[in-house]
């Protein structure tokens, strides 16, 4: 833990420098150094990640060492060279840089890649080009498994031997390979290359070393992949209702507080414990906060997920923060996290809110990387293809957010536009807000009634803010809900005795 606190620290500071240093050198147009002193004495970086994120157009930038995941990510134009090895993600999310890596990078070079060129020269891990939309991506040397998994558009060319599963799920681009390469799966045709696109490729290419000779393969989409039908979440809510804990209640007028805060410096606040999911972006005048996927406001959360990593530094930039979709991307190792937080705050800047988000049966895991790595929420997404009820993924998510979060909020996506009775009975289980498609239209107008139906149900219960709810406002209809919710079951007043047991 103080080990990898250190690296993110020094991380952030060689970042945190790094435009007043590249605005220099532009101005200069000299060649910006990370890894040697003044003097020019070598000083090798050792384990830092997330450098030098977002180059922008003419930047040229050269490093020295052993760097960790998200290296040169999300480039805009610049030109890096790294003397050394390189971690996971080189270069992910790349939207125009010319990387070059002279040493061996990890799993998932070029991830995301929409235009540039990355070039590694001493061999690549697992998945180097997953979900590659443009650009070229030149290794040579052996890769593993999975090249160019899921990838729409671009080139990729290796000089080396590939391992199994060749462009698993590619719907476009090509895969150009001289050397071994074992039977491509279904969906993915070897041929060899006509002599009019081996000119072409070569003179993109552009030097003699890298040439693709006359009898390389190449790999290539037979046919779009058909998408597999998952489970859908069963039931809503409706089997549970709020009841009142004590014998009184306030008036109907009483105002009630509703705000729930994100983060503890800067918050974001939210009026009602809500974060509406309105993909597109907010047209009206409306000032609450969203989370979309495309014009973000500064009050406004900004979803990444891996078909729109190259856009993210440009969007953030405008947003209140960012939520990173976990289930888009490759299984993202602790150190990988490290990196993509370091390289996408120090783009968003100190107070920009941080959210991860996986599906409802990771919870535990996602509440342990979330609290780990200092988000400020952690959203469960109900509809993960499990099929597991809305009422079931209660006790699941509350008992890992008791256990796992202290400063983190937890939270739940629902497949639905939710009501005020959905938002009670959340708060009432210990989830801190939830998330929800917004309807298509006069979203200030369902945002503005399910605002006043919580507020009368608080008023109804005897209790004026929503930290005041609890699970013994909470009562089952029928034992299936009562079953699996584990609240107590309405008449009989009390969990059902498989509760109990040990």
């Amino acid at each position: 833990m103080a080990i990898n606190d250190d690296v993110v620290a020094r991380s952030m500071n060689i970042n945190s420098r790094l435009p007043m240093q590249l605005e220099k050198a532009l101005e200069r147009n000299i060649v910006l150094r990370i890894g040697w002193t003044t003097q020019g004495e070598p000083v090798p970086k050792d384990g830092e990640l997330g450098l030098c994120p977002n180059l922008p157009k003419g930047s040229k930038v050269r490093s020295l060492g052993n760097l960790g995941s998200f290296t040169a990510a999300f480039g805009q134009g610049g030109t890096y060279t790294h003397q050394g090895n390189a971690g996971d993600f080189l270069g992910a999310g790349n939207n125009g840089n010319i990387i070059t890596c002279e040493r061996t990078a990890g799993d998932c070079a070029g991830f995301g890649q929409n235009n540039g060129r990355i070039t590694i020269l001493d061999g690549a891990g697992n998945d180097a080009g997953a979900r590659m939309r443009g650009g070229l991506l030149v290794i040579r040397g052996d890769v593993g498994i999975r090249i160019g998994g899921g990838m729409s558009g671009g080139d990729i060319v290796v000089h080396g031997d590939v391992a199994g599963d060749p462009g698993a799920g590619m719907i476009g681009g090509r895969i150009i390979i001289n050397g071994r390469c074992p039977t491509p799966p279904p969906g993915v045709v070897m041929r060899a290359l006509e002599k009019a696109e081996l000119n072409k490729i070569n003179k993109l290419l552009g030097e003699n070393d890298l040439e693709i000779p006359a009898d390389a393969v190449c790999l290539v989409a037979e046919n779009t992949p058909s998408q597999g039908i998952m489970a859908s979440c069963r039931d809503d809510l409706s089997g549970i209702s709020l009841i009142p804990a004590t014998e009184t209640h306030n008036p109907n007028y009483s105002t009630c507080d509703t705000v729930r805060l994100l983060g503890e410096q800067d918050s974001l606040a939210l009026p009602i414990p809500l974060l509406p999911y309105v993909p597109e972006g907010v047209e009206d005048d409306l000032f609450y906060p969203c989370l979309v996927r495309n014009k973000p406001r500064d009050c406004d959360i900004f979803l990444i997920d891996s078909s729109n990593l190259f856009t993210a530094t440009s969007m953030i930039q405008k947003a209140a923060g960012f939520a990173i979709d976990m289930d888009s991307m490759p299984f993202l190792k602790s150190e990988s996290i490290d990196g993509l937080i370091v390289s996408l705050g120090c783009v968003a800047g100190p107070n920009s809110k941080i959210i991860f988000i996986k599906g409802v049966g990771h919870t535990n895991q996602l509440h342990l990387h979330s609290e780990h790595h200092n988000a400020n929420a952690a959203i469960s997404v109900l509809d993960d293809g499990s099929g597991l009820s809305a009422a079931a993924s209660l006790p699941l998510i509350g008992r890992s957010a008791s256990s796992n979060l202290e400063k983190c909020l937890s939270s739940i996506w629902l497949p639905w536009s939710v009501s005020s009775e959905d938002l009670g009975i959340l708060c009432a289980i210990g989830i801190s807000f939830a998330v929800c498609p917004a309807p298509d239209e006069n979203i200030s107008g369902w945002l503005e009634q399910v605002s006043s139906g919580l507020s009368s149900h608080l008023n109804r219960l005897g209790i004026a803010s929503i930290d005041s709810l609890a699970k013994v406002n909470l009562r089952a209809f029928d034992q299936d809900t009562a079953a699996v919710s584990g609240l107590r079951l309405a008449g009989y007043d009390r969990p059902l005795p498989h509760w109990f047991a040990r």
